[in-house]
């Protein structure tokens, strides 16, 4: 815009200075041409004044006449010449034309000869022997002397005034641009889910009434945000109620394993309603976090492999030795990962070994989960909500967003069997950014919600 702007004034400009400069151009060159022949008419006047009365005194006066001629003669003076009533020539070049005879007739004129340049005829009467004329005669160069200079001037202002034109409407391009960019901005702001961004007002009126409005719609985006998280955590906290009812009905059973495995189970449900509360109650910007890939795999593998074991599969767990840093917080690393783990052993036939893998990769760290079972049932099965089993759809979208949150990748194949590999980026491309956004944030439900 700001180029635009540039363009458009200089044109303008321009077109408006041309439209001033050529006439006044063509009139300098009238002016000059009217100012030498005026100044040429003056010294003809003068002389035949001075040559009248040396003429009319007879013979004896030509020698005065020419020396009167002679005075007004010089190196860029128009060239004086005096024209006797005989034909003889006085002064400089100059001969007896029809413009002459016409002047002896006692009539003072200008005129253009075909050559160019101008001639300035002033009859001298009284003299003894007929009338003379005195010739003034300005070469092309004399006519216009001075006329390119003045030109010269007239570009020289014509540039000039460009140039401020230029200058002023490169001010005014900045200010826009400047205010247009700040507002893009602070929209860039918004849409990466700062809300505290604000815009500030200036530029043009027009500019500053978009800041303020964008100003108004951050505020509402913030306040029914506010709202729908509040909204959520108060949903979640309702469920606490009934969940400590059931824990305290699995305290009266009376089978003791029974009691003790619904009571995990409750107390599992009750860590998941903390979760939701928390995570409603999140700031919507924080600063980015961390885990260790490594020990988290080591840790969820490790908390499944009792139920692994009663259904007698084989577990391999493959991670490296040091850590293995994400930007990605471990409760959600272990709930992608319950979720995955889950699936295998709900969805899978008894017996089926399965593996979890930790490992880098050139793209970045990756978690691997693998069975050599049936394969998932379709080719929809990972879209959130479709399952191939009656279940809610939501295991493998837990894992998918958990890894596209953070900017990584997630991706599932039928090699045979169901793989399903998370790619996460470096910790370092995703701190770059200082913050993590959490307007994308959602449910994170158990193992028992799975895709197959």
């Amino acid at each position: 815009m700001r180029r635009r702007l540039l363009l458009l004034t200089g044109a303008t400009t321009a077109l408006v200075l041309a439209a001033l400069l050529v006439p006044l151009t063509l009139l300098t060159r009238s002016h000059a041409a009217d100012r030498a022949t005026a100044e040429a008419t003056a010294r003809a006047q003068w002389v035949a004044a001075a040559a009248g009365p040396a003429l009319a005194a007879g013979p004896g006066g030509r020698e005065s006449a020419e020396q009167a001629v002679q005075s007004v003669n010089g190196p860029g003076l128009p060239g004086i010449s005096l024209v006797l009533a005989d034909g003889t020539v006085i002064g400089g070049p100059a001969r007896v034309t029809d413009a002459v005879r016409l002047a002896r007739t006692g009539r003072a004129f200008t005129y253009e000869p075909p050559d160019g340049g101008r001639v300035v005829l002033v009859p001298v009467q009284g003299a003894a022997d007929g009338t003379a004329v005195v010739q003034a005669a300005l070469a092309r160069g004399q006519l216009y002397d001075g006329v390119l200079t003045s030109w010269l001037v007239l570009a020289g202002i014509g540039v000039g005034l460009v140039l401020l034109g230029l200058l002023l409407a490169d001010r005014l391009g900045a200010r826009l641009v400047g205010a247009t960019r700040s507002l893009a901005r602070t929209a860039d702001r918004l849409a990466a889910g700062d809300l505290s961004a604000r815009a500030e007002p200036e530029g043009p009126p027009e500019l500053r009434l978009v800041a303020q409005q964008l100003n108004r719609l951050a505020a509402r985006i913030d306040d029914l945000l506010t709202a729908e998280r509040e909204n959520a955590a108060d949903l979640a906290h309702r469920l606490r109620t009934p969940v400590a009812a059931l824990r305290l009905d699995a305290e009266t059973l009376r089978d003791p394993a029974e009691a003790e495995r619904i009571a995990s189970s409750v107390a599992a449900l009750q860590r998941g309603v903390d979760d939701v509360i928390r995570t409603a109650r999140r700031p919507l910007r924080e600063a980015a976090p961390r885990a260790d890939l490594a020990t988290v795999a080591r840790e969820r593998a490790a908390f499944w492999l009792p139920l692994a074991e009663d259904q007698d599969r084989t577990v391999q767990i493959g991670t490296p030795s040091g850590p293995l840093p994400v930007a990605v917080s471990a409760d959600e690393l272990a709930a992608a990962l319950d979720a995955l783990i889950g699936n295998v052993l709900d969805h899978t036939p008894q017996g089926t070994p399965f593996r979890v893998t930790a490992r880098a990769t050139p793209e970045g760290p990756e978690l691997l989960v693998a069975d050599e079972g049936p394969g998932f049932p379709g080719a929809h099965a990972t879209e959130r909500g479709s399952s191939g089993a009656g279940s809610t759809g939501l295991g493998l979208d837990i894992a998918r967003r958990t890894a596209e949150e953070s900017g990584g990748r997630f991706r599932t194949e039928n090699v045979p069997g169901a793989q399903v590999a998370l790619t996460f980026p470096t910790v370092g491309e995703t701190e770059s950014s200082g913050s993590v956004d959490r307007n994308g944030a959602g449910d994170r439900k158990g193992a028992g919600d799975d895709d197959r």
